[in-house]
């Protein structure tokens, strides 16, 4: 209980509070900055987190790899080129359990092919934080909450040639954290955000690798487009991960019965980063003449979102070189026999100033007519990382129609 209460109080505090994260590196010198961990942080950071066990397996890498019925969470462009009339898929992923044993996320996405070169998805993420006791500055309990985040999408994908596609997809977003408590900010409401993704796929199924057909893929996905979210009337807005995929991979065909694809990608947060601050001798902030910090290296964080992502490329106070450590990285690959059995690995890499997060991934799939079902775990290579032991779970039904109905073409499908 004593665990659920002061997690309650990091939940207000973190949140409410979240314009204070900009100052995480302000006592330090320029000098001192090399090496210092100063991470980008948002609101809403539930979005980043892969839903699925598939990508979840391949090192969180999903831009760029074969459609599936998740597709709408890495790269909406790619449900044009999949090659089942419609799907659904429901994912489960507990969370953060070596922490609190009751955080969970769920997913449920859906597609329909509505001709040969256009489909529509949709798709629904819960985040549970569980049963929180919140309890005020002198430790009474003021009553329990189960605090939550969801986000519903609707998605838009066209096929633009015989190889490349592109994709729209609309999100809203909902934050209900503190269950309208009152803090020293104020009273606290629920954090509301509509935002869009923007995508590109390129596929081609025509590639031979010796005497091996093969099938190269390329995608680019900047998710999260959207405004600002804000927990009170007075703290000011923050950002939601606006965030950009790149990736390739390749697929070899090696026999009927056996493939094998292997999957890269980068991504970047396209937000501001934290500034460095300027402070006096005896370690207070130095302010201009219109009450302001002043920043001593960097940018200030305080915003549009257009100018927010474009910032994002050169903000950082530490140069090029903490820009490049912004990036994280992800590899996997994934081997079928016939059709029904997969397995697959893969790694991810996040720089330790930034957030520290690597990891390798493993996971298993089988498939038998119509149903999959998917299984991924997560290994850190940093000791105790809260991520450990993650484990997520995968359903996936897919219909084609001209199975159900074989004397009606399935170009006619319309």
């Amino acid at each position: 209980m004593k665990q659920k209460k002061l997690f309650g109080m990091a939940v207000i505090s973190s949140l409410i509070l979240s314009h204070n994260v900009y100052s995480q590196s302000s006592k330090l010198t320029t000098s001192q900055l090399s090496g210092q961990v100063n991470t980008v942080t948002t609101a809403v950071p539930f979005l980043m987190i892969g839903p699925d066990s598939r990508a979840g397996a391949m090192g969180d890498a999903g831009v760029a790899t074969s459609p599936d019925a998740n597709s709408i969470h890495w790269n909406p462009s790619k449900l044009a080129f999949i090659d089942k009339n419609f799907g659904l898929s429901l994912s489960y992923t507990p969370w953060l359990r070596n922490l609190v044993s009751d955080i969970n996320l769920a997913y449920l996405s859906g597609f329909y092919k509505v001709g040969k070169d256009a489909t529509l998805a949709a798709s629904l993420k819960y985040f549970s934080l569980g049963d929180i006791t919140f309890t005020d500055i002198t430790g009474t309990e003021t009553g329990t909450f189960k605090p939550h985040e969801s986000a519903f999408d609707l998605a838009y994908a066209r096929k633009l040639s015989s190889n490349f596609s592109g994709g729209l997809a609309i999100r809203y977003i909902s934050s209900d954290l503190t269950n309208g408590q009152t803090t020293s900010s104020g009273t606290t409401k629920v954090g509301r955000s509509v935002a869009a993704d923007i995508s590109v796929f390129y596929n081609n199924d025509k590639v031979k690798l010796g005497d091996k057909k093969s099938v190269v893929t390329a995608g680019l996905n900047i998710s999260n487009i959207g405004s600002r979210i804000s927990y009170t009337e007075t703290a000011q807005r923050d950002f939601i991960p606006i965030n950009m995929r790149l990736g390739a991979g390749l697929k070899i065909i090696a026999d009927e019965y056996n493939t094998i694809a292997f999957t890269v990608e980068a991504a970047k947060l396209l937000t501001p980063t934290a500034p460095l601050y300027a402070y006096d001798s005896t370690g207070a902030y130095v302010y201009d003449l219109d009450g302001n910090k002043v920043i001593e290296k960097g940018k200030d964080p305080n915003r549009g979102v257009v100018a927010g992502m474009l910032g994002s490329f050169n903000d950082a106070p530490g140069g090029g070189s903490e820009e490049l450590k912004e990036i994280t990285l992800a590899g996997g690959l994934e081997y079928w026999y016939d059709n029904l059995l997969a397995i697959r690995a893969g790694y991810f890499h996040e720089a330790a100033t930034k957030g520290n997060r690597k990891y390798f991934t493993l996971g298993v799939g089988v498939k038998y007519s119509a149903f999959g079902l998917d299984f991924s775990y997560l290994i850190p290579t940093v000791q105790n990382n809260p991520l450990q032991n993650t484990l997520r779970f995968t359903l996936l039904f897919n219909f084609d129609k001209k199975a159900m109905a074989k004397d009606v073409p399935l170009e006619d499908n319309n």
